[in-house]
This record gives structure tokens, sequence and C-alpha cells, in this order.
């Protein structure tokens, strides 16, 4: 999968996680979009001949990266994971995070995404992380919202 490709599924799974979102939460989410991701969260066998697998990706996180850092870090050789979970995670004054959890098996073999019959190729569309107080499709909560490092870094 070229990069160009791989970012064209990305932005597309994003728009379709953010809609899929405002059905949970009540928060007014901005429309620009960064980025958490959690790599080879499958923690898988790199003995496994089939995939590239990158064991040293174990327990790695990124953090508010944008779309094309996206594209760069996941997009190995013309592989990506075979899966990315995708949801809205949180937000600031002016970003939706998303939550990229992805599987540690790279491939170019369009057959091996789990989601490829559903268009979105290794995207899974997830809603948020629900409350523990979460009722039912009805009740609408808010998600929490990440500071940015700087704010961080400037409290007093």
């Amino acid at each position: 999968m070229t990069k160009t490709e791989f970012h064209s599924l990305l932005t597309d799974s994003s728009k379709l996680s953010f809609e899929f979102a405002k059905n949970y939460v009540h928060d007014n989410l901005p429309n620009d979009f960064k980025y958490t991701v959690k790599l080879n969260v499958s923690h898988d066998d790199p003995n496994l001949k089939q995939f590239d697998i990158y064991p040293s990706d174990n327990d790695k996180t990124v953090e508010l990266i944008t779309a094309t850092e996206v594209v760069d870090l996941l997009c190995r050789k013309n592989k990506v994971p075979v899966w990315l979970d995708i949801s809205v995670e949180s937000f600031n004054k002016n970003h939706t995070v998303f939550q990229l959890l992805c599987a540690g098996r790279y491939s170019d073999d369009a057959n091996e995404f789990y989601y490829q019959k559903s268009g979105t190729g290794p995207f899974g569309i997830k809603s948020p992380v629900l409350p523990a107080s979460y009722k039912d499709e009805q009740t609408k909560f808010s998600l929490k919202k990440k500071k940015s490092f700087f704010a961080w870094l400037t409290k007093t």
C-alpha cells in the first residue's frame, strides 16, 4: 500500500470515526485532527513469517501527531498494520484527538486487512471509550479534554 493510499484511508476513517463519536458525546469536537498511536498492541510473535513484525514497537505510544506523521510512522516498506482500531479519544481547544490501536503484523496484501470488506482497509471504526456510567444509546457523555504539552509546561 502506498503512503498516498494509506493517507486517504486514514482521512476517510477519521471522518467516519468523528461522525460516529457524535452519536455518543455532546462535546463540540474541533474539525482539526491529531492522533495518539499505540504500536503493536497485539504483541505479535516475531516468528510469523508472512508478516513484517517490529518487536521494538511493543508498548510504544506516539502522541499528538498529524495524519502525515501517522503515515510516515506506520507505512513501512509499503506495508501497514493489518488492523488499526480508530476512535475519538479526547479533544482540546484546537484538535479532536483520535486513538489508533495498531496490530504488530504489517502487510501489503489487502486480503489480510481486517476491515477490507467494509471499505476501510485495515481501519476499524470504534466508538469512544464508554464511561462506566454509560446506560444506553440515548445517553451522551463528555469526553476528557487533553491538555497540550505546552499548557502542562507552563502550569504553575
